[in-house]
């Protein structure tokens, strides 16, 4: 099955449960692009590459603060699951559910 398509995905932050959709779109090769959009706005997937079921890519967030978030989940079926991690503050779990 295809890791394409969009997700209702959640970071257990340290300022709490951060929903949004994340969306995956398959390029050339093995990368893709998407992003992912919350409460706290929109991200652009920086650097995405897809190995199999797994993902990897960077964020580049500015609020509540600059950084880069290096990310990694795995699409078992219409589930995605990995993690964000955010630097100092640490991995993040992150979840997701394929919508449609």
């Amino acid at each position: 099955m295809s890791v394409a398509g969009t997700y209702k995905a959640v970071v257990k932050s340290p300022m709490g449960d951060q929903n949004g959709t994340f969306t995956v779109v398959p390029g050339e090769g093995d990368s893709f692009t998407g992003s992912l959009v919350g409460s706290l706005g929109s991200m652009d997937v920086v650097d995405g590459t897809i190995d199999g079921d797994t993902l990897t890519w960077k964020m580049n967030m500015t609020v509540p603060m600059p950084m880069t978030l290096d990310c990694e989940a795995t699409v078992a079926g219409d589930q995605l699951t990995g993690t964000v991690n955010a630097g100092a503050f640490g991995a993040m779990p992150l979840t997701g559910q394929r919508e449609g």
